[in-house]
């Protein structure tokens, strides 16, 4: 019969989230190898895992990375179902060591995190997702810099940007404007000719309702549509009233730089 202490159980239970009849079983299916004991849980846990996989995870937290050159840089969101799951220490390190991992490695050092995050599922109880995971790797003279907005701490609210032409200082203002903007698109040629077409469906239902002259429709309509570009939060980034200054747009405080790339990840709630 395996032999452990009460305070052998307690260990097992501080380290993987376990019931204390869990724990106990563990250590006697496994002979009170703590190692073996802990896989027993994860196994176990998996199966637990699966059944929550079906719940929503509308909370979490956000993590940025750059590498220490400066040539890569990475976005990663990690969801769960509560922000007291998403603010605690496991949760925020093991973020925290996803976004620098993929900012090293590519994409693919998510794979490497399994049994972390497996780890993470039975501790916290909760459903787990890896959410939205960006990287970007600079070409030569580019700028790439980073913000993250944190809150109750864990980053709630993180973005990556690359420009070109542009100096640091420039990269970490437009940064810090993407945070508040949260623009959909870069520039009207991303925007989906689908979505302009409802939307001008939409302000021109609006327009004649609200009794306005045949012959001004268009300009009216042209009018509104640039509105509905610049809109904060949401819209075209280049056509946004700049955070810092209203008067100005995105493009105009840009100058001769360029947004090559941003990313933005944004826990609501």
């Amino acid at each position: 019969m395996a032999e452990f202490t009460a305070k052998d159980v307690k260990a097992l239970r501080d380290a993987t989230g376990a019931g204390m009849m869990d724990a106990k079983r563990a250590l006697t299916e496994n002979d009170g190898d703590m190692d073996e004991a802990t896989k027993w849980l994860r196994e176990r846990g998996l199966g637990k895992a699966a059944e929550r996989a079906g719940r929503e995870a509308a909370q979490g937290g956000v993590a940025v990375a750059v590498t220490p050159d400066g040539k890569a840089g990475a976005l990663v969101e990690l969801k769960s179902e509560t922000d007291f799951g998403a603010k605690s220490p496991n949760f925020v390190g093991l973020l925290s060591s996803l976004a620098e991992a993929v900012a090293a490695g590519g994409e693919g050092a998510i794979e490497s995190h399994k049994d972390a995050l497996d780890d993470l599922r039975i501790t916290t109880k909760e459903n787990i997702e890896v959410g939205r995971v960006a990287r970007f790797e600079v070409a030569e003279g580019h700028t790439l810099d980073t913000y993250l907005h944190v809150q109750n701490g864990r980053g709630v609210n993180g973005v990556l940007v690359e420009l070109s032409g542009g100096s640091a200082e420039l990269a970490h203002d437009i940064a810090v404007h993407i945070a508040f903007g949260k623009p959909q698109y870069l520039d009207r040629e991303q925007v989906p000719a689908e979505a302009v077409e409802a939307e001008r469906s939409v302000l021109e239902a609006e327009t004649r309702n609200e009794g306005k002259p045949e012959a001004a429709l268009p300009k009216i309509l042209e009018g509104k549509l640039n509105g509905w570009y610049k809109r904060v939060p949401g819209g075209v980034l280049l056509e946004q009233p700049y955070a810092k200054d209203d008067k100005q747009t995105v493009k105009q405080v840009l100058g001769s730089a360029v947004i090559v790339n941003f990313a933005q990840a944004v826990i609501e709630g």
